[in-house]
This record gives C-alpha cells, sequence and structure tokens, in this order.
C-alpha cells in the first residue's frame, strides 16, 4: 500500500481538487449534489471550521482555497466527512450505474467521489493569487463557458461584488 505524505501546516491556507469517481460522472453541479454540498459544508464547518476563500464547482470536479484556523492542521477529516456527508444525502437521488470495485465493496465505499484529494500547500501571497485566479479561470479553460462571468458555480461572483474582479475580468494569461 502506498504511503501517502501531505503537508500540514496548523493555520495554512490550501488549493484543492477534489473529483469524482473516475472522473467521468458529471454530477457534482446537478441541484442535488449543489445542496448536499452546501449543507456537507455548513455541517462539517459547525465543528471543524474552516475559510473557504475560493471555490469552483465543475461537473466532475471541485478545486477550493481553504484557510485552516490557528492550531488545526486536519483538512483530512473535513474531506471525508464532506464526501460522506454528500454521499448519504444524494447517491440513492444520483443512481449512478459505474459498479462497484471488490476494493470499494469491502470499503463500504460508494462510486461517487475518487477516495483521494490533490492538496497543495499556498507558501505566499503569489502562490495564493495563482491558485485563486486559477480557480476562478477553470470554467473556461475546460471549455464550459467563453466568459468567467457565465459559470454560476464559483465564488467569482462574490468577488465581483466585493471589487476584487471587475464582471469582464478575463483570467490569467500564464495557465
Amino acid at each position: 500500500m502506498s504511503n501517502y505524505r501531505r503537508l500540514k501546516i496548523a493555520g495554512g491556507t490550501y488549493f484543492f481538487t477534489q473529483t469524482t469517481y473516475h472522473q467521468h460522472h458529471t454530477w457534482l453541479c446537478s441541484e442535488v449534489a449543489r445542496t448536499a454540498l452546501r449543507n456537507a459544508i455548513n455541517h462539517v464547518r459547525e465543528r471543524y471550521p474552516f475559510t473557504i476563500d475560493a471555490l469552483v464547482l465543475l461537473p466532475n470536479h471541485i478545486h477550493c482555497l481553504w484557510t485552516l484556523p490557528p492550531n488545526d492542521d486536519d483538512y483530512a477529516t473535513r474531506w471525508r466527512l464532506l464526501k460522506t456527508y454528500v454521499t448519504k444525502e444524494c447517491a440513492n437521488q444520483l443512481n449512478l450505474s459505474e459498479p462497484l470495485t471488490i476494493s470499494r465493496q469491502k470499503r463500504g465505499e460508494q462510486n461517487l467521489w475518487q477516495r483521494r484529494f490533490w492538496e497543495h500547500l499556498i507558501r505566499d501571497d503569489h502562490d495564493f493569487t495563482k491558485h485563486f485566479d486559477y480557480i476562478h479561470w477553470n470554467p473556461v479553460k475546460h471549455g464550459y463557458v467563453q466568459q468567467i462571468r457565465d459559470w454560476p458555480y464559483s465564488t467569482f461572483h462574490r468577488y465581483v461584488k466585493m471589487g476584487f474582479y471587475t464582471i469582464d475580468w478575463c483570467g490569467m494569461t500564464n495557465l
């Protein structure tokens, strides 16, 4: 079995990517999934607080920046609880037809999420800005929209209201 090493810094800010199982399931933007994810985030943050600095929800993956509280580096528990909550809330409604592997059956897992997530510790302001912009540019990068403003499942709109971005911001040119 692989021994995954993750960098964990209490109070750190992290960039995450979490994908759906086999990445060809495109259920994340459905109404049921968005509602379940919103409820899961609220539920998990009651016991394990974190700040969502940026987020984009795409049909088969999610990118986000989180900042954890001081003296807390446990993002893995937060992801486990989020994925479990969403799975319990909407797996039956989504009714995905992907057969479960023997490994998933033994672990009691469903076919909604990739088992692992990708994480990157944000190291400085430049790194934060690069990942922040990457998150908001992602729907254009994947060809879902031509203009970022046209993708509804993103914190981009919050940052337009705050004056951080203009509505016609065209993204990073060096992605």
